[in-house]
């Protein structure tokens, strides 16, 4: 019956769009043209008479394209593998992580990463990636992991680094990454990056070997034209098989004293740097130049100990992307497998502002290129699975990104990564409006095992005009497996009215983390004149699970309401999660809104914003407490404890990147050694270095005694020990922090803590 009443609906003359945009809508968040917007609807939500008019010119002239329309609303499709029964999967994966071999593991990880991609969990990701860098052996996966474990750090937004930068530990470290081998017992050690190597001069050295004499019986000379260079017989005859079988064999050469190698492709100078080399076994004798042609040589001769030199040696002159670029050339046509591992490296750690730059993607794009890296062993799924996650975390719909995912699909062996590389494929065609395309792609996917591309089929069906058949294709789905959120969500698009409604709530029920059905809800609500319904609705939300967009929706309501303090407070707290926000589908910057809110609430002096703080703070209203920060930091912005505190609020609402961009900031701010080093133990504690931070807090105590860093040490011993007599050394230490100069609001978190 119900299949039969939804005919029925594509059989009347109503139009129902699901998410009609044009240029004047805004797009996909559901933002209605401001013209659309009445002004008897926009009345219902001021108050007296008098101020009809008064209050409806703030209203337009602060929400400028209008608010929210249900009939524009539409949840995106989840990019990243959502299995039916994702604690089913991740209990698979932890059997097989027991019983695999110790090489699989890294792979296991990355998987493990794929299936939480969906929960958003920053650390528990940074997690999985670090797990993964731990038991990988493979030169290529090394030097992969420890460039994406450096990218989820963004390292560069602390001062004075660069992307080659070390952080000190063997997980991350450039150098590390170069080496062959696992030992998942010292990933999380420190590296040697920072011990002292003395290097000699090696200007007299050459001049030295160069001079060495020959032994004349047993010498035999090369000539390039009219240069003649003599070489030890049994020392050329060493470097390769072929040397020898020519200089020891039954060749002609044998018998001489004298070959000409004009036509062998080597210069001069290479040939009397391959006669060094001969005698030393060294190549950072010479310059690059030299030798990338003994690079050649050795691969032309089969000289694999020269070669191995060579590579290495070249390896270590990679600097940056310029160097990288010019280098990787040389390493592709020679196979020069070390040499295109450090130029990789080098282009990965300065993502995502390398993406930009053509000639690197002309090397990671076409199939041409995956082919070329393919022959050095440097073309994998993780490699295309990093850059493609980049790709679409800054363009989702870029002819780069479409590039990228299309090689991750080639470079597919398991079927998960083949599920996840079609999937991600039809979710950027869905967003690039080529659904035909989309079709193809989530069909694929939902074809090897994937259900939830059967979503994006639907969706995709849908705006092509089969409508019953993308509401057919939920239905079957829900008849076939156990109900979850995300199906009675998909099938909600497809109905109208009380059914429509019905199948919210029941998402609700299945799933109360999905965000969809509040907003819906709340901007039905607000359609009907009930403004502080709609509020509460989106509050529903907002108290167990903060995001940009319920924020930016709550801040629109309270506009609508005539609350602007409310309005602001949401919009400060928006931008200490995303500082560079764009509010009304990117058409308003989050600060010009905070410019224009302003006008319209009582500006708040210094000690106004302490008072509030304070208030806030100690009602736990940590949204309104974050807005005070942000506030404070406008007319302030080097107050680095103002940063730390935001950090500290940021960790609480599990924001941890932001919370960490936070942490970052202040650690560039800070005035004073003492105040940085306990900045940089939070830092180190929170990415997993605990003993690294327990000595910055200690050093930090050692130079000046504070609360802040008797808190961190407390804190960081408080987590690893849970014996009565650590116990009562933490409890000393917080002691410790009472007794130092701090504001209330700590001092009382410290209290709440004994």
């Amino acid at each position: 019956m119900r299949g039969l009443k939804f005919i029925e609906k594509f059989k009347s003359t109503q139009v129902h769009a699901l998410n009609q945009q044009d240029a004047s809508s805004g797009g996909c968040n559901g933002c209605a043209n401001g013209s659309k917007l009445s002004n008897h609807k926009r009345t219902k939500f001021t108050g007296s008479k008098s101020n009809k008019t008064k209050s409806g010119s703030v209203a337009q002239a602060l929400l400028p394209y209008g608010l929210p329309s249900t009939d524009l609303l539409e949840p995106s499709i989840d990019p990243h593998l959502k299995p039916i029964h994702c604690v089913k999967s991740l209990a698979d994966l932890y059997r097989r992580f027991e019983t695999c071999l110790e090489s699989d593991k890294s792979m296991l990880f990355i998987e493990q990463y794929a299936y939480l991609c969906g929960l958003g969990d920053a650390k528990l990701l940074r997690r999985c990636l670090r797990s993964a860098r731990q038991y990988a052996g493979d030169l290529h996966l090394k030097v992969v992991l420890s460039a994406w474990l450096k990218f989820e750090r963004r390292e560069d937004e602390l001062l004075g680094s660069s992307s080659m930068d070390c952080c000190g530990f063997i997980l991350e470290c450039p150098k590390a990454a170069l080496i062959s081998g696992c030992d998942p017992n010292s990933t999380y050690d420190h590296c040697k990056c920072f011990e002292e190597n003395a290097k000699s001069n090696l200007g007299p050295i050459v001049e030295k070997f160069v001079c060495l004499s020959l032994e004349e019986d047993d010498s035999v000379t090369f000539c390039v034209r009219d240069k003649e260079i003599s070489f030890v017989r049994n020392k050329i005859a060493s470097l390769s098989s072929p040397f020898k079988a020519m200089l020891y064999g039954g060749f002609v050469e044998s018998k001489r004293k004298t070959i000409d190698f004009s036509h062998d492709g080597v210069s001069v100078e290479g040939l009397r740097a391959v006669e060094v080399y001969t005698r030393t076994s060294r190549v950072d004798l010479f310059c690059p130049g030299i030798v990338l042609e003994l690079l050649s040589f050795a691969n032309r001769f089969c000289c694999e100990e020269m070669k191995s030199a060579c590579d290495a040696h070249l390896a270590s002159l990679v600097g940056d992307i310029e160097d990288a670029l010019i280098l990787i050339d040389y390493g592709l046509e020679e196979r020069a497998t070390l040499l295109v591992a450090s130029c990789l490296q080098v282009l990965l750690r300065e993502l995502p502002s390398s993406l930009y730059n053509p000639k690197v993607m002309k090397i990671f794009c076409s199939s041409e290129a995956t082919e070329r890296l393919a022959n050095v062993g440097h073309a994998s799924f993780l490699l295309y699975y990093f850059l493609s996650q980049v790709a679409m975390e800054k363009d989702r719909v870029s002819n780069t990104t479409v590039m990228l995912l299309e090689r991750l699909g080639e470079c597919s062996t398991e079927r998960w990564q083949r599920m996840l590389a079609l999937h991600q494929l039809g979710c950027v065609m869905f967003e690039r409006e080529e659904y035909k395309d989309a079709c193809y792609y989530f069909e694929a996917a939902a074809d090897a095992g994937h259900i939830y591309s059967l979503a994006g089929l639907a969706r995709a069906k849908y705006k092509v005009g089969q409508q019953y058949s993308a509401y057919k294709l939920i239905n079957s789905i829900i008849s076939e497996h156990k109900p979850t959120g995300w199906m009675y969500q998909e099938r909600s698009l497809y109905n109208l009215g009380r059914e429509k409604i019905v199948d919210l709530n029941y998402a609700s029920e299945l799933d109360p983390t999905l965000s969809f059905p509040y907003k819906y809800r709340a901007v039905a609500k607000m359609e009907e004149g009930q403004i502080r319904a709609a509020i509460s609705e989106i509050d529903r939300i907002i108290v167990f699970k903060l995001s940009v967009d319920c924020l930016e929706l709550r801040a629109w309501l309270f506009i609508a309401a005539d609350d602007y303090e409310s309005a602001l407070r949401d919009t400060l707290a928006l931008l200490a999660l995303e500082s560079n926000y764009m509010m009304f589908h990117g058409r308003v910057s989050g600060d010009h809104l905070v410019k224009l809110l302003n006008h319209h609430v009582r500006s708040w002096s210094p000690a106004d914003c302490w008072i509030k703080l304070y208030d806030r703070w100690s009602s736990v209203d940590d949204i309104g407490s974050l807005a005070v920060i942000n506030q404070m930091l406008i007319n302030d912005p080097g107050k680095s404890f103002l940063r730390f505190r935001q950090s500290l609020l940021l960790l609480r609402l599990n924001c941890q990147k932001a919370a960490m961009r936070c942490l970052r900031l202040a650690r560039n701010h800070s005035s004073s050694e003492h105040e940085r080093l306990v900045y940089e133990g939070w830092i180190l504690y929170d990415t997993g270095h605990r003993e690294e931070a327990l000595s910055r807090a200690e050093k930090s105590i050692s130079i000046e005694r504070t609360f802040e860093a008797f808190f961190l040490k407390a804190y960081i011993l408080a987590d690893t020990n849970l014996d009565p007599e650590s116990s009562t050394y933490v409890i000393q230490l917080l002691e410790e922090a009472l007794r130092c100069p701090s504001d209330g609001l700590r001092k009382g978190q410290v209290s709440s803590s004994k």
